[in-house]
């Protein structure tokens, strides 16, 4: 893979010396075109798109007029090599194809299995469930002062209830990392912050001071700032969640249905000691 990558530098560099192939519009390619033969052997258009596809991201979004010459050098060279080497193919290359074909077919599979699943009905329904018909959910604005012992958050409580300044007192005194900024936590709803946390927050009203609250971390006093009621997404806002949601549900769904229908056994694999894995040694048998 290394030589590839120097191939395609080298093309790179050429820039727009590199030479492309020019065709008659009555002699339009396909994937079977063959651009090269080395040793009998045909290179054809189709090789060379596959190579293209999978390229890193880097060399992908290069122009066709700098990758031609590199991508067909690559796969020259390839054949040549390919045709030097003597002896038998090893297991080790035996089992990558192996595993490549299987894995390509799949992707192929499970492909075909979204684009039957993934409609826009199930899209819709998908929204209605999850955001459209979901309660409301509320947000909170909430600043902290976080201290190791409760009778320092008795002391700080002590100093707001004469008319101390809660951000002041957060840049002082608090321990936790908002505390520079006043002990301000921003917005954030139900789940985000650990139980305690949460429970005393949402007995608050706005403007209200907690009593000290303990956590894993240490002590809180707590300010309410505001509350909110957070709007429900649009559709077109959380499409590619859904999808990709939909998109697993369906393939999960589909496999489970093929392993009913079919037969496996892994009985044998179960039974293995799973540090059988850093053998990796055995490949060579």
């Amino acid at each position: 893979m290394l030589d590839y990558f120097r191939t395609l530098a080298a093309a790179l560099a050429l820039g727009g010396l590199v030479a492309t192939p020019s065709m008659a519009a009555e002699d339009a390619p396909t994937a079977d075109t063959v651009v090269a033969t080395v040793n009998g052997t045909d290179i054809t258009l189709g090789h060379m798109l596959v190579l293209r596809e999978g390229l890193p991201q880097q060399f992908a979004q290069l122009p066709a007029e700098v990758l031609f010459g590199g991508i067909l050098d690559q796969l020259i060279s390839q054949t040549l090599l390919m045709d030097a080497y003597e002896g038998d193919v090893s297991k080790r290359i035996e089992r990558t194809l192996e595993n490549e074909r299987r894995a390509l077919i799949a992707t192929d599979e499970m492909t075909r299995i979204v684009e039957g699943g993934l409609t826009e009905e199930a899209i819709a329904a998908a929204y209605k469930e999850t955001y459209a018909d979901a309660p409301d959910t509320t947000e909170y604005q909430a600043a902290h002062i976080l201290v190791e012992t409760e009778e320092k958050a008795l002391e700080l409580i002590g100093m707001l209830d004469d008319g101390a300044d809660f951000a002041a007192l957060a840049q002082e005194h608090s321990t936790g990392p908002s505390g520079p900024s006043g002990g301000k936590l921003g917005w954030f709803s139900t789940g985000m912050m650990v139980q305690p946390f949460q429970d005393a927050v949402e007995k608050l009203s706005p403007g209200d001071v907690s009593g000290p609250v303990q956590t894993q971390f240490g002590w809180h006093v707590i300010l309410l700032e505001d509350t909110r009621t957070k709007d429900q997404p649009k559709l077109e806002d959380v499409r590619g969640d859904i999808e990709s949601q939909l998109s697993q549900q369906v393939i999960d769904a589909e496999i489970q249905r093929l392993t009913k229908l079919g037969s496996v056994d892994r009985a044998a694999g179960d039974a293995l000691n799973p540090s059988v894995l850093d053998q990796v040694d055995l490949l060579e048998e």
